[in-house]
């Protein structure tokens, strides 16, 4: 695996690792995925997570033990998506707005995950660079991803709270192409925000009966 942590190439004056390309240019595919409701959206997801932690595993054991995380995420949101399936009229899984209970549980979660992570990251230095923005980001993307899997909309408005912190941490900490795909995450992120939010409307409006659908 130490391959896929050599040097790809130089951009713009930063050194572009192979496991940040690979493993972050699978994650871009599979928002890309997610925004058009498909379930491959979970394998790709997996892969990218199995990427980098193949490339961390040995020498960075906090980012390793991450994306072991995300993984597992990734496993649980297949299963949800092949359970929801059947509730959307097209074959993919139907997508909604969040209860405001759920959204209070899902704020309360990465609000006190964050804390717990960045104390633990604090705690023993070597699982991190940047201990709090770091577990912001950690958090939030277990957040967002279990929101996909619930088919919330929400999971878009979380990931614009990743993007935000994401893209100049990366930046800042040499990852330049993940600061790079975190921008393009952002555009994504708008474009499937507007598609679910027009589906989750549609889907609640109410057909009359005998009106075509």
């Amino acid at each position: 695996m130490n391959s896929l942590n050599s040097e790809a190439f130089v951009l713009f004056g930063q050194h572009i690792l192979w496991s940040d390309m690979v493993g972050n240019l699978f994650g871009l595919a599979a928002l890309a995925l997610g925004w058009r409701r498909s379930i491959w959206t979970w394998p790709v997801q997996f892969l990218a997570g199995l990427i980098l932690f193949g490339a961390f595993f040995g020498h960075l054991t906090g980012s390793a033990g991450k994306q072991a995380v995300v993984m597992l995420v990734a496993l649980y949101g297949w299963w949800q998506w092949q359970r929801g399936k059947r509730e959307g009229d097209d074959g993919h899984i139907a997508v909604r707005f969040a209860t405001w209970r759920e959204r209070a549980v899902m704020a309360a979660a990465a609000a006190a995950g964050t804390v717990a992570v960045a104390l633990l990251f604090k705690a023993y230095p070597t699982l991190s660079w940047d201990p709090w923005p770091d577990a912001y980001i950690f958090v939030g993307t277990i957040v967002a991803m279990y929101a996909q899997a619930r088919g919330m909309v929400e999971f878009w408005f979380a990931w614009l709270l990743v993007d935000l912190v994401g893209v100049p941490l990366n930046f800042a900490n040499g990852y330049a192409f993940s600061g790079f795909v975190y921008v393009i995450y952002g555009a994504l992120v708008l474009w499937g925000l507007r598609d679910w939010w027009l589906r989750s409307r549609a889907a609640a409006q109410p057909t009359l009966e005998g009106a075509p659908a």
